[in-house]
Parts: C-alpha cells; structure tokens; sequence
C-alpha cells in the first residue's frame, strides 16, 4: 500500500545508506579484525630498514602461536554472527518480510511507519484512541440543600405542651418523648392523635411544620422538635478503595461526591492513578480521580442508594530493549505523553541505546484501519518513530499520546556491536598473552 512521503517515514531495509542505522555484515567484522592484528604486527617492524619488504612469515613471526590461536577463534565467533545484544538495531526492527514480495519483486510491509513530528501530530490525534472504554459521567447539579425524606427514613419526634392537663404528656411534664418511627413505603408515619402522616418527600422542616399544625387541633399550645436518621434511600455506600469503607448518610440534596470520599477517609494511597466507579440504580459511570480534582463540575452530586467503587487504572505501557527498564507500566495518570513514558521507563542507556531509533509499536483493532491517513491508520500495525537528537523530536514526543498496550522499544546502537567486538577481542589477547 502506498503512503504519501508527507506522513510516512519509509521504511529502513536491512542494506540502508543511513550510516546511522546500517549494520556491518558479521563476517565484514572478521576481515577488520584480521586486518588489524595483522597491521599493529608491521607496526612492531617499522624499526627495521627493510619495512616494505617484510614477509608474511617474518609478520608471524612476532605473533606467538598461541596469541594468533586465540585470535583465530575469536574472528570465527564473531564472523558466526555470535555477538551478544540486549536489543535489535532499528534497521532489523523495520526490515521488511522476507519472505513476502510483491509481482514486481518488492518486499511487502505487515505494517506502516510514521515518523513523530510536529506536522504529524494533528493527524495522529484524529485517528481512534485504541483500547477506549467510553464511559459517561454525570456532572455536579445544584440542588435544595435540606434533605428530602425518604422511606426508610427514621424520625425522632419530641413533643412540647405547656397546658395542665395536656393529652401529649404525662401529668406535671412538659415535654414528651414519643418512640422512633420509620417512614413506611408508603412514606408515613404514625402519630398519636393525628394518625398516618404523609411526608415523605418533605424537608425535615416542612414535616416538622406538618406535624405541628396538624397536633395544635387537638393541642393549641404544642410544639415539635424532629430529628432524622436517613435510611438507605439517603444514604451512599463506599464500597472499597477507601481507607474507611462503609455506609454514609447524605446530610442533604446537595452532597458532592468529594464529600462523601472525604468522610470515608479518602482512597487508600495504594492507587498510582484511581478511578471512580458509580453505580446508581442500573447505571454505571466511570470517570478519574484526577479528573473530578481538575474540574469542579465533575464532582457529581448524590443521591441516595448510590454505590462508589474506587478501583485501579488497569492500563498499562511495555519498555524492552535498550530502555533504562523493561518492564510493564501502568498508567500514573490519565494521559501520559511518549516523553513522559521514556521518563517512567529510566530514559534509555546511555551506552547501548540510539537515540535516534525510539520506536512505539502500537496495534489497532482492524475496523480502526482507514484508506484516508487523515481519519485512522492504514494498517492495523503501525511503527512511531522517535528522534530524540533534535528538538522537533523531544517537542513533538511530549505531545504524542502513550495508549494502552504500547511497547516503547528502544533499538540497539550500531556502535555497540563494534565495542563488544574489541572488547571481546581485547580479552582474547589479554587471555593469549598469559599463555
């Protein structure tokens, strides 16, 4: 498939110009190996008058057999390909099938290549967020902020009178205690001398008012004094992630859901990046921590019934290769930038990485996959480059969006094949020359 050169890196076959990136055949390291024991041997014969006409055997001749044995062995290892790497250079990571061609004999690609920079970027925003869970959530509504009575609602009712002989209180008192009355499902109540009392649905004052109006018929100077215990229809259940889990009263219609969090001792410290669970009746709502702290609207309010369950993000990001770590990650916050990921990882190490060859592999689901680069990618692979060596590349990496499942790969230096070579090759000799 064709990509416009605007927005795709090509690809970096295994034989790239880009001295950066091409590797050095393993058996071209056994040639410059030999080459160079063999000139630091003419080096030793420069002191002699006849230097251009040395001979191969007088040259062998100030090798030791043993030394030139040792060396022997460890052209063969390195001309075998036996090098140790902790990573792949960018060029074998974005090498091409080789076994798949097109009829007209070019290598075919099981994945695309984009480079991360600053006119891509826009782009890339516009393509499906991969592995997006979208979820509602309910934003804060103003509301009265007494509180509304409810079945299950239990209501202590005391009684004043000052007549003499008073049918609300006993003979010499003034004041009566009648017994806790739960507010049926039918939202009443019983009281002496009134009957069934509808209020449910009523503030605590307005029953208070009810219940006294209705009580001064039978005694003009009696006065009422009420108090509730909400049931669970005013109630919220923090059901885990809280230091202090457990049921909660809404002391009114206007409880924020931050307040309820804070009565229950706040989430447990354990969380690198907590998320808010509410199930309220049959629907359920998930949203960040992080994002009710930032914006106020979203600091829903209660009601009644309603359950909180505080749980950790279960997203995460891979590092492997020549990363300061590999490992798996999971998300601190809700969004994370590739810079920042790269500083979560431990950078990458400063003696084997290549700056130059971050890469992202990323997988996206296959109706993501798009023919307009503009609305989605165009395979469902796709291969974000990083140049860490320029601005533009640290710029747009602090810009580019991290989504769950990602490996951030960072590729192998063609350096570090060259200081493993003399650094096996200086232990040979050093081996050979205690022989």
């Amino acid at each position: 498939m064709g990509h416009p050169e605007k927005w795709v890196k090509y690809h970096l076959a295994p034989k790239a110009a880009d001295a950066s990136q091409a590797m050095i055949d393993p058996t071209s390291w056994g040639s410059i190996l030999c080459s160079t024991y063999i000139g630091l041997a003419l080096y030793k014969t420069q002191g002699r008058q006849r230097f251009g006409a040395a001979s191969f055997g007088g040259i062998m001749g100030l090798i030791s057999l043993r030394a030139f044995g040792a060396f022997v062995v460890c052209v063969t290892l390195v001309s075998c390909g036996s090098l140790p790497r902790g990573a792949g250079l960018q060029s074998e990571v974005l090498a091409a099938s080789d076994t798949q061609t097109t009829p007209e004999g070019e290598a075919v690609y099981d994945f695309a290549v984009f480079e991360v920079r600053r006119d891509l970027l826009p782009t890339l925003r516009d393509w499906p967020q991969n592995g997006a869970v979208h979820r509602h959530w309910i934003n804060q509504r103003t509301q009265p902020a007494s509180l509304a009575l409810a079945p299950g609602d239990v209501l202590d009712l005391t009684i004043w009178d000052a007549e003499e002989n008073s049918l609300l209180t006993n003979s010499g008192q003034r004041v009566t205690q009648l017994p806790s009355t739960p507010i049926n499902s039918d939202g009443r109540i019983f009281v002496p001398f009134v009957g069934n009392l509808k209020v449910s649905g009523m503030s605590p004052q307005s029953a208070r008012a009810r219940i006294e109006q209705e009580l001064t018929q039978t005694a003009p100077s009696a006065q009422v004094q009420l108090s509730v215990k909400p049931g669970q229809a005013n109630t919220a259940n923090l059901v885990s992630g809280m230091n202090a889990p457990g049921v909660y009263p809404l002391p009114n219609r206007n409880t924020s859901l931050l307040s309820v969090l804070s009565q229950g001792g706040g989430v447990q410290a354990r969380f690198d990046n907590p998320q808010i669970t509410l199930q309220r009746g049959n629907q359920v709502y998930v949203t960040a921590l992080e994002r009710v702290f930032d914006d106020p609207s979203l600091d829903t309010t209660l009601v009644g019934g309603d359950r909180i369950i505080i749980e950790e993000d279960d997203r995460y990001f891979l590092s492997l290769g020549a990363a300061g770590s590999e490992a798996l990650h999971p998300f601190p916050k809700n969004q994370v930038t590739a810079l920042e990921a790269l500083s979560i990882i431990g950078g990458v190490s400063d003696t084997r990485a290549n700056p130059q060859g971050i890469l992202v592999l990323r997988e996206y689901a296959s109706n993501a996959v798009r023919t307009d680069l503009h609305k989605g990618p165009p395979q469902t692979r796709v291969v974000f480059t990083i140049d860490l060596t320029h601005a533009d590349g640290l710029f747009s990496a602090g810009e580019f969006q991290i989504q769950p499942k990602d490996l951030i790969y960072a590729t192998e230096s063609p350096v570090t094949s060259a200081s493993t070579v003399f650094g096996i090759l200086g232990s040979v000799l050093g081996l050979a020359g205690s022989l």
